[in-house]
């Protein structure tokens, strides 16, 4: 009963009723299963050993399309299930329509999927089991334009890029999201940028223990905006620390909590401390010697950032904040959004060119080696990628 309570007084004082939030905290009515459009057949000797989920952000009806992952790394897909949303495009956009990251979020204590559909100002989740989906809900993002979602502790976050930009909060209750009105947040800024791809904000998330979110701004606000954050809500305003000429786009956490930003601007990987009153502190900055470099992901000592213009991924080690170059490696044309597997042996690389995902192991140095590819199914374009 101690968890009702604490979520009836969180939702009542963020503008829930509390009648509403003990009808949500009950058992969840999920919606019909969505059945896989197509089921492979496994080899016998390459048993699932986890799963791979790539959002294909389609104009025409967004879509997950989930891969079994056998013991070898390689993926084997399983299903596809449409989110009940549209997919959405960036003006100037060719490879990464949303132009963000973070586009799909797991929450593995729940095994819960949720899914930004742009197109249609939305987010849906979803029940995971295995690699087999359960569409539970699809919901209004408070804004324009959804790109990114970062979920901690019963507490979802949305950023949504037009109109100026702005952050959405949301409860989970029981299998559920509820909107809270006072946790959004308008970031303020152009409503009508050029080219929108460069301008508008790439990424939201929280830090590892929840007490901060993160935004970066990319071209428009050229800065990386911090919001503490309590049981009710966000604060009003952000600490924002100035990136001039860095173009901040996304986000990682080292295993010491130090946060990592792939900076399209120079094509580089900069890592920071976060204080304890919200500012940032620069450790070093490392120039990819890459095209395009938007992307970011981490198995906690080594950090992969992704090379759109260069079709490639270059990685690094990682001690205290202070990056080693592990050198470059090639994937298929339009590098965008990766995701390692949760014991860091593999890494998935979308490339948005074709809609392919590119599959490595990751050796014990922190080098890649190719296994394979497959092609997601109407994903060209598309971003949004995680493990299992």
């Amino acid at each position: 009963m101690k968890t009702v309570f604490r979520i009836a007084t969180i939702a009542a004082t963020a503008g829930l009723s509390a009648a509403a939030a003990a009808a949500f905290a009950g058992p969840a009515a999920a919606s019909p299963v969505h059945q896989p459009d197509q089921q492979l057949t496994h080899q016998p000797t390459l048993q699932p050993a986890g799963a791979v989920f790539a959002q294909t952000d389609n104009l025409a009806g967004n879509t997950i399309v989930a891969y079994d992952q056998a013991a070898d790394g390689t993926l084997t897909q399983a299903g596809v299930y449409p989110t009940g949303g549209l997919g959405g495009q960036l003006t100037g956009s060719a490879v990464d329509h949303t132009a963000s990251q973070g586009a799909l979020a797991y929450d593995s204590a729940n095994h819960l999927l949720y899914a930004v559909n742009a197109g249609s100002n939305t987010i849906t989740s979803f029940a995971v089991r295995g690699a087999h989906l359960t569409l539970l809900q699809t919901i209004n993002s408070g804004g324009d334009f959804p790109v990114s979602i970062t979920v901690h502790d019963g507490q979802l976050y949305v950023l949504n890029a037009r109109g100026g930009g702005s952050i959405q909060g949301y409860l989970r209750l029981g299998g559920l999201l509820a909107k809270i009105p006072g946790w959004h947040r308008d970031l303020g800024f152009n409503p009508n940028p050029s080219p929108e791809f460069t301008s508008t904000p790439g990424q939201i998330a929280f830090t590892p223990d929840g007490s901060k979110l993160i935004v970066t701004t990319k071209g428009d606000g050229q800065s990386i905006e911090v919001y503490p954050v309590s049981p009710t809500g966000p604060s009003a305003q952000p600490v924002i620390t100035p990136d001039p000429g860095n173009v901040p786009f996304a986000i990682a956490f080292d295993r010491r909590s130090h946060l990592v930003i792939a900076e399209a601007g120079p094509s580089a990987v900069a890592t920071f401390t976060i204080n304890r009153n919200a500012t940032l502190s620069l450790i070093t900055r490392t120039a990819t010697g890459q095209a395009a470099t938007c992307w970011v992901t981490t198995t906690g000592t080594k950090l992969y950032v992704s090379n759109a213009g260069s079709a490639s991924v270059s990685g690094y080690t990682d001690h205290h904040g202070t990056l080693t170059a592990l050198g470059n490696t090639s994937t298929d044309p339009g590098t965008v959004d990766a995701a390692a597997s949760p014991n860091g042996r593999f890494l998935y690389v979308q490339t948005g060119r074709n809609g392919i995902v590119d599959e490595f192991t990751i050796s014990a140095t922190g080098s890649l080696t190719e296994i394979g590819s497959v092609t997601v199914p109407g994903s060209a374009g598309g971003e949004g990628i995680v493990t299992s």
